[in-house]
């Protein structure tokens, strides 16, 4: 631009202020966003334990978990008669749902873009059955259906979170929280109950290519 006579520019020092002030702002955005994800994590981690904290609830005044029908300790195990889980289609999600005691927390949960799914059930290594609580993506919008869908980048970093908040490090592959690559459902009307899960060794990190549910063992230390 050609300035005429009597006209003039910008100074150095203008330009400098101009720049300090947009750089303000662009750090404010930043800032912000970082924020808005923080909070959202910690909304996740908040959304979990309060699941956690109801099948606990749940156990302390019923003298079982939601989803033991046959109250030996084990969710969502039985397979003959009086199985609540599959005749029914009653799951341990289901139970405390409807329980009218607990506060049951929302189901699924939409964090931003994304949704997740609460499932519960057990997994048996080594001749030891501990209970699970598994967190995965619905399929066409239902949560009553098989995990399947690995996880997004982005999405890793709610279950990271919940690593963190349990086990005190996001490392998928040790303590009480674990990644895993396939989760078994009970087939049919209800694959809300967990029966088997593949968890990842002791050395794995969370990753978008084979991860496609956070397994937590919660009442047994794994």
């Amino acid at each position: 631009m050609r300035i005429g006579k009597g006209e003039k520019g910008f100074t150095l020092i203008e330009l400098a202020i101009v720049l300090v002030i947009i750089g303000i702002i662009l750090g404010a955005v930043l800032k912000g966003q970082d924020l808005i994800a923080g909070a959202r994590s910690k909304k996740f981690v908040t959304w979990e334990k309060h699941w956690e904290v109801s099948q606990w609830t749940y156990f302390d005044r019923k003298g079982r978990f939601a989803g033991d029908a046959g109250k030996n300790g084990v969710i969502g195990d039985q397979t003959g008669g009086g199985n609540e889980e599959q005749t029914s289609g009653t799951s341990a999600v289901g139970q405390i749902g409807t329980a009218n005691f607990i506060n049951p927390p929302p189901e699924p949960i939409t964090m931003g873009s994304y949704t997740f799914c609460m499932k519960m059930g057990y997994d048996t290594e080594a001749a030891v059955t501990r209970n699970v609580i598994v967190i995965c993506k619905p399929i066409a919008g239902s949560c009553n259906a098989t995990c399947t869908t690995v996880f997004t980048a982005d999405e890793l970093v709610y279950m990271e979170a919940v690593d963190t908040s349990i086990d005190g490090v996001a490392d998928a592959g040790d303590g009480n929280v674990r990644a895993a690559t396939a989760v078994t459902t009970v087939v049919g009307s209800n694959n809300r109950v967990v029966t088997a899960v593949t968890e990842e060794p002791a050395s794995a990190v969370w990753n978008d290519t084979t991860h496609l549910a956070l397994v937590y063992y919660f009442d047994r230390p794994r």
